[in-house]
């Protein structure tokens, strides 16, 4: 059965900027993990990153170097009836900036369809101590030129980032229960809303192409 994103939305999942030049998608989640265990499971995409949204269709190709000038990057497999001595080939997500475990995690890239458009943007992965768990935040800062309506790319990339964390989430054991205050304060300094302690809905996974995967969501995913 294959699941909407809508049904996979972390915690808290929202557009926060849009302009003309661009956007900034916010996601974050609580989960019942260490921040060392939290920043373990991050640097294992394959384990956690949905195949539907990866090149090669198989998110095991996909690996993190965590050391600034390292990559976010994905093997791909030979065609099937290429001559001897061809090479498989790889595909640059993202180069990494800063890598300050088990807190930080900074990469520059466009994601998707993103990656031919002159645009750039700035992925910040953040990771903070929250009672007996850990708050994950991803926020993606996208700024410059590009053939897409930033109304409608910003929302379909929220819903895919969103998906993907709920994807670490699943790894990790689901969500962790709310603080205290029943909220969690990113790195930033505004809150997000903490989840209840339950299991997580499994990531939807359809085979689709990278640009597919970034389409416009219908009404009812992208809010």
């Amino acid at each position: 059965m294959t699941l909407s994103l809508a049904a996979v939305q972390p915690a808290a999942a929202k557009v926060i900027e849009q302009s003309a030049d661009g956007f900034v998608t916010r996601d974050s989640l609580v989960v019942k993990a260490t921040p060392y265990e939290a920043w373990l499971a991050l640097l294992a995409p394959g384990k956690w990153w949905s195949d539907s949204h990866s090149w090669s269709g198989d998110a095991d190709n996909m690996y993190i170097s965590a050391q600034a000038g390292g990559c976010f990057c994905e093997l791909l497999p030979i065609p099937a009836k290429a001559p001897e001595g061809v090479r498989r080939g790889s595909a640059l997500h993202m180069m990494v900036l800063q890598a300050n475990p088990p807190q930080v995690l900074r990469m520059r890239g466009g994601l998707g369809p993103l990656q031919g458009e002159p645009v750039d943007g700035v992925l910040t992965i953040t990771i903070t101590p929250e009672g007996e768990g850990a708050t994950i935040l991803f926020e993606y800062v996208v700024g410059g030129y590009m053939r897409f309506k930033p109304a409608e790319i910003s929302a379909a990339v929220d819903g895919v980032m969103s998906q993907q964390l709920r994807g670490l989430g699943n790894l990790l054991g689901g969500a962790g229960p709310p603080s205290d205050d029943k909220r969690a304060t990113d790195a930033t300094g505004s809150a997000a809303q903490a989840v209840g302690a339950k299991p997580l809905a499994p990531a939807a996974k359809k085979d689709r192409s990278v640009d597919e995967a970034f389409e416009t969501l219908p009404d009812d995913q992208a809010e």
